[in-house]
């Protein structure tokens, strides 16, 4: 095999996404050669299909947050991992462990600038991979990498969750519902807020404890606190943005924490100063997490067996259609198959 197959980025829209034939590329000293088996959406994609989040890109640039595959070749230096193991990769490059990265991290992230993993393979750095967990396939474990560690970044390594809180998460997309798993897997109480009846059926059947209808409730914070006798959610994951941390801000306890993680309703969050004052919070911004915590996220999977929810699986050759799904706003994640 000399060739591998790619999705390429031209330029700036969708209109500008090619899938083409390039030369198969050759791990070099401390690289490693991955067979890409599956690779998640995330909301990420298509904002950097569409303007590339200010990030300096070089054209053409090959889209793509996280993947799963399996070593094919390893470079000279290489121990950490070894040819035909199951990986899963990091997404910000040399951040090992740590609340905080050791250096501004904005330019090492896979799928922009770093070369991305919509392709039949991949070279990276053999730092930047983690065994996949085992009791997971690799349409289940690539979804650990982005949406999982972000959750378990907020919740546990900076939350501290414990049995006993209360946890609010908003909509269905992947970080929100693993929220829910690792926070139940914690003993903890999960709140979900979203607009479909259905949706919040769903949630129920995966065992969330609360569901709010946020139309039938706009100020569903009262809700929150209705279900909480008062008191306020410990944790509350906000994955709107915009105006919608005003709730956020009223849904929690004195003390409480808010993790800001997702901007579909903008960048620019609004908010009363005096729910700062009223509610005493840690407001955390969250962008994924470090290796370490991937790692103790994958033993965790793998000690309580939890599944990611897939909402839907594509070709590599159906990726239009995959970011279509992405749109419509899934419940759980959207993976396209390299496999196939």
């Amino acid at each position: 095999m000399t060739t591998t197959q790619q999705w390429q980025m031209h330029g700036y829209g969708e209109q500008q996404l090619e899938l083409v034939t390039t030369t198969l590329p050759s791990p070099g000293p401390g690289e490693v050669l991955v067979k890409v088996a599956a690779a998640p959406l995330n909301y990420r994609e298509l904002l950097m299909i569409e303007h590339g989040l200010g990030l300096p890109l070089a054209f053409p640039q090959v889209p793509g947050s996280d993947m799963a595959g399996t070593v094919l070749a390893t470079g000279p230096g290489v121990s950490r991992v070894q040819v035909g193991q199951r990986v899963i990769s990091t997404f910000w490059g040399d951040w090992d462990d740590g609340l905080v990265p050791p250096r501004d991290t904005w330019g090492t992230s896979l799928g922009g600038p770093l070369t991305g993993t919509l392709s039949q393979h991949v070279v990276i750095k053999a730092e930047h991979l983690v065994a996949a967990p085992d009791t997971l396939d690799d349409v289940a474990a690539s979804t650990l990498t982005c949406a999982g560690l972000t959750a378990w970044f907020a919740l546990v390594d900076h939350g501290g969750i414990q049995a006993g809180d209360t946890v609010v998460v908003q909509g269905t997309g992947g970080v929100a519902l693993w929220a829910a798993q690792i926070a139940l897997a914690h003993g903890a109480t999960v709140i979900a807020t979203s607009g479909s009846p259905d949706k919040l059926a769903r949630l129920a059947a995966l065992g969330v404890q609360h569901g709010i209808d946020r139309h039938a409730h706009p100020d569903w914070s009262e809700q929150v606190h209705a279900l909480t006798a008062g008191r306020g959610a410990d944790h509350v994951l906000e994955l709107v943005g915009g105006s919608n941390i005003q709730q956020s801000l009223a849904a929690l306890r004195q003390g409480g924490r808010i993790s800001v993680i997702g901007v579909l309703e903008g960048t620019e969050l609004a908010f009363s100063a005096v729910q700062l004052l009223l509610r005493r919070p840690t407001i955390q911004g969250i962008g994924v997490g470090p290796r370490g915590a991937l790692e103790r996220l994958a033993a965790f999977v793998d000690q309580h067996r939890l599944q990611p929810v897939i909402a839907a699986e594509f070709g590599y050759r159906d990726l239009p259609r995959a970011l279509a799904a992405l749109r419509a706003g899934p419940f759980g994640k959207v993976v396209v198959r390299f496999d196939q």
